[in-house]
């Protein structure tokens, strides 16, 4: 495992999308565009699907060192209200551009911290959307909590709203750990906002763990992984710890390169949560996570429905993805499309009645192909051209450069299809990469992406 831990830990995209951020067509974009894919979309599937919303809420009252995400660090309180009414204005915008009401199907709201947000503005929040569109027998409500300030308030005015799944931030147990990645929050924190949900009546609870932080060892895991299943969380999101302090400036400086796990040290990190998870039941699905087979994710997997975009791996899939709030990321399936991310310059551009969109672009057939095939590969392990729509012309070129990765027993390769091994599943964001073109064909000339491992 450490050969090819060494050998394959290179710099590479998530695909979350394709073409990833930093291969958007910026100068062949506009707003008119984008306009006009969204309402395509929207025509073609709101009736049958309905819509997804993702919202951006990026308050936080202190800076956890470790993350990546657009946030605004205040213990302001007095932000949260003009910003509710930002976004519902934005909301509107959008609806302005539609023949008929919206029929909300997924609905997230992420961060920064949800929970920042008083129970009252959450409720305002949400009021305020489903005034706006219709909520879908069958919407699936979730939003990302902070252990240490989701209050059994927080949890019943989003419930009375319909939300049923909430993921908890939890990362490492270990008090050195912690205070390095600036998150302290003891293990009674978690099993309290843990047990609060469940009280509530919350389905689905989720828990998110990072390995490879800072002063993070084996026995860090192995400490962390037994907490996590006395409370035996729904879902689990394993996730490697992304450092990339070029994009972040000093926000993720909070401890030294040194402090970190080495590549081989990471990734036994990750084989040996990974066991652990499994042994008790724990099902793998798509790269980092893990769910008990009574959780809607799971059941999505084997019923090959399963979805990935911004937000994550998802158990329901609609082709338009809207994002509101400051640095929110929209999805047409036919384009891409995001928000600025200054508050104030959204906040402004919002009142002027004008789409905060600051960058996207516009998918061109080969790019549908291929986000098709990488799709398929982070959801179902697989993808095949049996189907002469899913056929490039550089696929031929794309499977000679998988032979490498075929004898090191990551893919099996067949005449039209390709599958992931058990053991290339720790792996797979390295077998997307010869499918991404854009990359190909523009190496970057400095480093943009995380290390795969």
């Amino acid at each position: 495992m450490c050969t090819l831990t060494s050998k394959y830990n290179v710099a590479g995209p998530r695909y979350t999308s394709y073409p990833t951020v930093p291969y958007w067509d910026n100068d062949a974009f506009s707003l008119k565009q984008w306009k006009e894919t969204l309402v395509k979309s929207f025509r073609e599937s709101n009736s049958t699907e309905g819509i997804s919303l993702y919202i951006h809420l990026p308050f936080c009252e202190s800076l956890c060192t470790f993350c990546g995400c657009n946030k605004r660090i205040t213990k302001n309180h007095n932000v949260e209200l003009p910003y509710i009414k930002s976004i519902l204005k934005e909301f509107i915008l959008y609806n302005e551009l539609f023949d008929e009401k919206p029929i909300i199907k997924q609905v997230h709201l992420g961060g920064g911290t949800p929970t920042f947000f008083s129970p009252e503005h959450l409720d305002r929040l949400m009021s305020g959307i489903f005034t706006i569109a219709t909520k879908a027998e069958n919407c699936e409500l979730s939003f990302e909590g902070h252990p240490n300030n989701t209050t059994k308030q927080h949890l019943e005015a989003l419930f009375e709203n319909g939300f049923t799944r909430v993921c908890y931030g939890v990362q490492d147990y270990n008090d050195r750990v912690q205070k390095a990645i600036n998150r302290v929050q003891p293990y009674e924190n978690v099993l309290m906002a843990t047990s609060l949900a469940r009280a509530v009546g919350y389905s689905s609870i989720g828990h998110d763990i990072i390995y490879g932080l800072p002063f993070q060892t084996q026995n860090d895991v192995i400490k962390t992984i037994n907490k996590t299943i006395t409370l035996q969380p729904d879902r689990i999101a394993f996730y490697s710890y992304a450092h990339v302090p070029w994009m972040k400036g000093n926000g993720q400086r909070g401890f030294k390169d040194i402090d970190l796990p080495t590549a081989e040290q990471k990734r036994l990190q990750y084989e040996i949560g990974k066991a652990m998870l499994i042994k008790v039941g724990y099902k793998e699905i798509g790269m980092d996570h893990f769910a008990l087979k009574t959780d809607s994710l799971y059941k999505a997997q084997q019923q090959g429905t399963i979805n990935r975009n911004f937000m994550g791996y998802s158990d329901s899939k609609t082709r338009l993805m809207i994002g509101l709030g400051v640095s929110s990321i929209s999805d047409s399936w036919y384009s891409f499309a995001q928000n600025v991310k200054n508050v104030e310059e959204y906040q402004n551009l919002v009142d002027d009645g004008i789409l905060p969109v600051f960058r996207g672009h516009i998918l061109n057939d080969e790019d549908l192909i291929i986000r098709k095939h990488i799709l398929n590969l982070m959801c179902a392990f697989e993808t095949s051209w049996e189907d002469e729509s899913m056929f490039f012309p550089e696929l031929p070129e794309i499977l000679v450069n998988l032979i490498e990765l075929e004898k090191d027993g990551l893919v099996q390769v067949f005449s039209k299809k390709i599958l992931v091994t058990d053991k290339g599943r720790a792996f797979v964001r390295n077998i997307c990469l010869p499918f991404d073109l854009r990359l190909k064909r523009k190496k970057p000339d400095t480093q943009l992406f995380s290390m795969t491992v």
